[in-house]
């Protein structure tokens, strides 16, 4: 199977590591609200033709690479994958809305995106094992606070 993808007039490889979080990065993306985006992602992003290459919901932010067609744009699929899952999120857990603080935006604002190019390996793997040195961390930060 080759690395490139191709349309009608076009052969591409377009994979993108985007990162993005919770309004005010609150940690509220655990049990079934992470379970909830994990499932949007997936679903939201084959209506846009796109391919999930890897995925991790953290309690407080979200990465994602991903393999983008070339006629859609970042800012197009990060806006509609943000805004489609808040709507689905605030319908699904109508507790969210509620908070005060979300002001009905679900989603910071902003996110980060880098192109994956000859580091894919590397990128995926950091994706794929980003909580658990998440959890190792803590766990030393909790460590050199008790002694």
């Amino acid at each position: 199977m080759s690395r490139y993808k191709s349309s009608s007039h076009v052969y591409w490889r377009l994979q993108y590591h985007i990162v993005w979080t919770p309004k005010y990065r609150h940690r509220i993306l655990k049990n079934n609200v992470g379970k909830e985006v994990y499932r949007s992602i997936y679903v939201y992003c084959s209506m846009k033709q796109c391919e999930v290459l890897e995925l991790n919901v953290q309690v407080d932010h979200v990465h994602l690479v991903v393999s983008v067609p070339p006629k859609l744009s970042i800012s197009e699929l990060m806006g509609f994958l943000k805004g489609r899952s808040a709507i689905r999120l605030f319908n699904k857990f109508p507790y969210l809305r509620k908070q005060k603080l979300w002001g009905n935006h679900f989603w910071s604002r902003g996110y980060f995106v880098d192109s994956v190019g000859v580091n894919e390996a590397i990128i995926r793997r950091y994706v794929r094992h980003q909580e658990k040195k998440e959890k190792e961390s803590e766990q030393l930060e909790l460590l050199s606070v008790g002694s």
